[in-house]
């Protein structure tokens, strides 16, 4: 498949910000979110801004011919130059055009997985300005054979602590806030998925992404909405420990600082504990991961590296290595739908995209398809 014509315009994300479109031969369209919760490893998402990606690439062209996934490396050096938002742009609109669209299928023709959707309920955090939990985001984790079922789940939840909790307002990513303690808003989750089982009789666990990196401050977590205020290192490894055995948490995102390893290490390891920030996509920073044993599942995000080529050897050894994968949307999201796909391609357990808003939508309805087709 050769590159006879390559477009990028600005378009906006769902936080109204600036974000970059790539369309490949006027058929293939591509682009690439932003995150607000950013680690301090991640490549950076523009070198300059999102204009000067632009300019460059409508000026760019690559005379190569692609055929396969790993073609997709001529393409990596654009990172330096431009950054690795409007890298991963290019590299998903050129693998949408080498697959006709049907991208889960070219690059794993047995593909037969689908991922368990996180279903982000309650926010908080740095995806919002007003009051909140200081926990970023509380998680559905719902159990059920089909993808589609546990879609819908997780969105009859979400609706229903909606109409219990009279949220007036959400965050980037289309959680409610409630204005109460961190542990109120458990205690109420807690009350909610029990009753919903009862009604129902379909089971669901949740989680935490606490993007612990938001609140640390020379060697301590500040607490704003919590029965906690500061804690040290040792005591934010008790509270973390202590919420996961009280509330039977199935999962645990960056409960610690994005370079406390061996903190991570002592979280416990009968929940998914898992680095986002910690780890940001990058496969020396999972290695050491791996070997001080700080965490058992890691979020994918392509951007934060700014190359699928890297992505994919990060994912294959996780794997290899028994780390349970999370491919994880960003809050300032668009309507592309790469992230379904590749979920399924890469045999992905998890896949985080949110419940609410037209962009994290997309990607499920994608995913409803996709089992349509392969199962």
């Amino acid at each position: 498949m050769l590159i006879k014509d390559l477009k990028a315009r600005v378009i906006k994300n769902s936080r109204n910000e600036n974000a970059i479109e790539v369309i490949v031969n006027k058929k293939y369209v591509a682009s690439a979110p932003s995150g607000a919760s950013t680690g301090m490893y991640e490549v950076k998402a523009f070198t300059k801004d999102v204009r000067f990606a632009v300019n460059y690439l409508n000026k760019y062209s690559v005379h190569y011919d692609f055929e396969e996934f790993k073609d997709l490396e001529v393409l990596d050096h654009l990172k330096s130059i431009i950054g690795g938002n409007p890298t991963i742009a290019v590299q998903y609109a050129v693998l949408k055009a080498m697959s006709k669209n049907k991208v889960y299928s070219f690059l794993n023709p047995k593909a037969k997985k689908l991922p368990v959707p996180l279903g982000n309920c309650i926010g908080g955090g740095a995806h919002t300005k007003i009051k909140a939990s200081d926990i970023q985001e509380f998680l559905l984790i719902p159990k059920a054979k089909t993808f589609s079922q546990r879609a819908n789940i997780n969105r009859n939840v979400y609706e229903m602590i909606g109409k219990l909790s009279k949220a007036k307002s959400k965050t980037d990513e289309g959680a409610f806030i409630l204005n109460q303690k961190n542990e109120d808003i458990f205690e109420f989750l807690t009350d909610l998925v029990y009753e919903f089982r009862e009604h129902t009789g379909y089971k669901v666990n949740f989680g935490i992404d606490l993007a612990a990196s938001q609140f640390f401050k020379k060697g301590k977590y500040y607490y704003k909405n919590s029965k906690q205020k500061v804690l040290s290192r040792e005591k934010q490894i008790n509270l973390v420990n202590d919420w996961i055995k009280e509330y039977n948490l199935g999962f645990v995102e960056d409960g610690l600082e994005e370079n406390d390893f061996s903190g991570f290490a002592k979280l416990n390891k009968k929940t998914l504990i898992c680095g986002d920030d910690l780890i940001t996509t990058n496969l020396e920073r999972l290695k050491k991961a791996i070997k001080l044993k700080s965490v058992n599942s890691m979020i994918i995000k392509p951007n934060q590296i700014g190359s699928l080529i890297e992505t994919k050897k990060v994912v294959d050894y996780a794997h290899k290595h028994g780390i349970k994968t999370v491919i994880s949307h960003r809050s300032g999201e668009t309507m592309d739908f790469m992230i379904a796909h590749l979920a399924v391609a890469w045999n992905m357990s998890y896949i985080k995209t949110g419940i609410f808003g037209k962009e994290r939508e997309c990607k499920l309805k994608e995913l409803v398809n996709i089992e349509r087709e392969i199962c």
